[in-house]
């Protein structure tokens, strides 16, 4: 359940939410995850369930940093890309274009900064079941 890793795209707003979309697999399967390798009361003795927990910890803890990487970097890069043409934006008053580049890119930071919002709602969510399920079993280190 490994997060991909190829390179985030900032330029195009689609791709880098089908890349956050892709990468939230593991939150979107956490409850089957947890289901299907978290031992009921009568089966306990046939897994590692403080193992399999400890896996499953430092796979969430793995997604979520790199997901908030690529979404703090896409911020980072489309906020100097509106900073540069506010900028040119100064010099030409006039020009209709440069303002709908403006507009355009502004849009797409606001949705940016809109996917840290729900990037936390994720990972709540996932805790939460995570904890539900495993605190038996494992207690992660107090770092979180």
């Amino acid at each position: 359940m490994a997060a991909p890793s190829r390179a985030a795209s900032c330029e195009d707003f689609a791709e880098f939410q089908e890349l956050l979309r892709v990468m939230r697999t593991i939150d979107d399967r956490i409850v089957h995850e947890l289901n299907t390798t978290i031992p009921t009361a009568s089966f306990v003795g046939k897994v590692d369930a403080s193992q399999t927990c400890k896996e499953l910890y430092q796979s969430l803890m793995e997604a979520h940093t790199s997901r908030e990487r690529i979404i703090k970097s896409c911020i980072a890069q489309t906020s100097s890309v509106v900073k540069a043409l506010r900028e040119e934006r100064e010099k030409a008053q006039d020009d209709m274009v440069l303002l709908k580049q403006l507009r355009k890119e502004q849009t797409k930071l606001k949705l940016m900064q809109s996917e840290l919002n729900v990037e936390e709602v994720v990972n709540d969510r996932s805790w939460k079941v995570f904890n539900e399920r495993c605190r038996i079993h494992y207690k992660p280190p107090k770092s979180q």
